[in-house]
């Protein structure tokens, strides 16, 4: 057989295995962009008619031998979403919904109203300067779901990460416009383990081109996070006693008997803290200063018929803090059409309701890590633009501890602790540190984009502009 025909066979071969490979790579780009168009909402029931939005929402698949999927809802940039950067957002707990905090009532462009009959537009919307993407995590959590149960029992940060690094993957490529555009992620509370464990697996995986896809990660950003459990109890315990929730004998108490150090505290150490817990229960530890709600211990269809009650109109509202925004939350997104809006199911159920918070993957949660400041090292070395966070007013991860951790990370000073300012008003204060910048915002509780939104969106614009919150 001549030299020249076997070459020109092989030159046959290539070329039809290369038509092949291409028809496939054709027939799996129509086959995302089809399941992007599916999951195309087009109006949610008592959706504002304006401004119009760009939203999608649904399932991806993590696990597809477990039958474990995560729920996501994303909204395009208000503008330029072409240019804007992907922004993911995750709430913590571990178990408390990113769609029934972040989306309904934080930084979504679509914020559930009073009582939970209808939407109206948040002009504070983190969706002003990127594309913004909310994920319910871990499985099990709101939305999502597995097959499995077992799943359930695994939790923890490590499996927690992994499923997330999946998401983002699977979410790549159903929406491959984005596959480009800087990557930052965002979150707050626990989400403080969650953000920088997955910022650190995309960085690693980074480093493997040959089998991990690339995500072009910028940054983390988080608020009120926990980061270390010494110095996040030290600080709940110093807040506490500084804000004058708890009494000197009680401080001086948990000082003698508490070793924040140890992994498991003592049990004189678990009732001197539940000394400080129980003052906390009259009022909101989550933003001191607020009012707390009266309709916890109220049931759902008793909450529904008397949403109107001469007992809920006398409740004070502070400074547009309505401390009931979860259970209004709950009540809006158990709708039936406006689950089938969301191409939603129950998936983190109990007793068929979807849920703002699953206290059983709390209760059962593996809390296998005891700090992720070593992460942070890391990444700071690494370059990525790293933020902290925190509302000034919260008492469960306050101000205080997380100052301990920045403080521990033993990083060069780049400038001095400073206000920084909002319409000629002392926003909070920030400091810079070599790689690191902390920032406060004054009067904010646990969720700053709810109690000051103003002020979060000039946080957020300035972390993705990469500039300094104004000095004057």
């Amino acid at each position: 057989m001549r030299p020249s025909f076997i070459f020109a066979t092989l030159i046959t071969i290539l070329f039809f295995l290369s038509l092949i490979k291409s028809i496939k790579s054709v027939q799996e780009e129509e086959q995302y962009q089809n399941d992007q168009e599916s999951d195309r909402v087009f109006i949610l029931p008592g959706q504002p008619k304006g401004p119009s939005l760009s939203h999608f929402s649904g399932y991806i698949t993590v696990n597809r031998e477990n039958g474990r999927a995560l729920f996501y809802w994303f909204f395009e940039a208000q503008t330029e979403p072409f240019k804007r950067p992907l922004l993911l957002w995750l709430n913590g707990g571990p178990g408390c919904s990113s769609i029934g905090y972040g989306a309904a009532v934080e930084l979504g462009p679509l914020r559930v109203k009073r009582y939970g009959t209808e939407l109206e537009f948040n002009r504070y919307a983190w969706n002003k300067e990127a594309n913004l993407l909310f994920l319910e995590s871990p499985v099990g959590v709101g939305f999502s779901y597995t097959n499995t149960s077992s799943d359930l029992d695994k939790l923890e940060d490590g499996f927690v990460a992994e499923d997330a690094y999946s998401f983002l993957l699977n979410w790549l490529r159903r929406f491959p416009q984005y596959q480009a555009h800087d990557f930052y992620i965002s979150g707050e509370s626990y989400a403080g383990h969650y953000v920088p464990q997955l910022a650190e697996l995309v960085y690693d995986r980074n480093k493997d081109r040959k089998n991990y896809p690339y995500i072009n990660l910028k940054g983390f950003i988080v608020g009120n996070p926990e980061t270390n459990d010494y110095y996040d109890s030290k600080g709940l315990l110093e807040y506490a006693w500084s804000h004058t929730v708890v009494s000197d004998r009680v401080y001086r108490l948990v000082n003698r008997v508490c070793d924040f150090r140890l992994l498991n505290w003592t049990n004189e150490c678990n009732n001197a803290m539940n000394m400080v817990f129980d003052q906390y229960k009259v009022i909101d530890i989550y933003n001191i200063y607020a009012p707390k709600c009266n309709l916890d211990q109220v049931s759902s269809s008793t909450y529904e018929t008397d949403a109107k009650s001469s007992s809920l109109r006398r409740l004070r509202i502070y400074s547009g803090y309505d401390p009931c925004f979860s259970n209004y939350a709950e009540e809006y997104l158990n709708k039936p059409d406006v689950q089938k809006s969301l191409h939603a199911h129950v998936g983190g159920k109990n007793n068929g309701r979807w849920q703002v918070c699953n206290d059983s993957i709390l209760n059962t949660y593996n809390f296998t890590v005891s700090s992720v400041l070593s992460i942070y090292s890391k990444l700071v070395k690494a370059g990525l633009r790293i933020w902290l966070y925190s509302g000034d007013t919260d008492g469960r991860v306050p101000v205080i501890g997380t100052r301990y951790c920045v403080e521990a990370l033993g990083l060069p000073l780049k400038s001095q602790w400073q206000p920084w300012y909002h319409n000629n008003q002392v926003g909070g204060r920030f400091v810079e540190y070599q790689g690191l910048t902390m920032v406060t915002v004054r009067g904010a509780g646990h969720l700053v984009p709810l109690s000051k939104p103003a002020e979060a969106l000039v946080l957020i614009n300035t972390f993705l502009m990469g500039q300094q919150l104004p000095k004057h």
